[in-house]
């Protein structure tokens, strides 16, 4: 079965790790391709083909100075994605919801064995 390309759109091309690891750096900076591969210990050959889906889908700019080419985040398509993520937002802040109160809970329960005074570690 062949693979879906990675080249449809934004969300597709971020799907991959290593997009995403790239993406990261360049929100530092625009980079050469050789500051590029030693940053993030990756041969020229592999970042080039990377930085390759990653303008076909508009996510990177390059510009020429001189013989290099120097390529920039395009984060403008990565609303969309932003977008998606946030209608699952309220589950993400119901689990921590869930989270502060099971560690309220434990500390409550810790406290009443007499471990900790009451109103934390110390109050006098």
């Amino acid at each position: 079965m062949a693979r879906a390309p990675t080249t449809l759109d934004s969300f597709n091309a971020v799907a991959e790790p290593r997009r995403r690891q790239l993406l990261g750096l360049l929100s530092e900076g625009e980079r050469p391709v050789n500051d590029i591969a030693e940053s993030l210990g990756w041969n020229q050959p592999q970042v080039s083909k990377h930085l390759g889906v990653l303008l076909e889908v508009g996510l990177v700019k390059v510009r020429h100075a001189g013989r290099q080419r120097i390529y920039s985040l395009d984060a403008a398509p990565l609303k969309e994605i932003h977008q998606w993520t946030s209608t699952f937002e309220r589950f993400w802040e119901h689990q921590l919801d869930r989270i502060k109160e099971r560690a309220e809970a434990r500390q409550a329960l810790v406290r009443n064995r007499g471990n900790v005074p009451p109103g934390g570690a110390g109050e006098s």
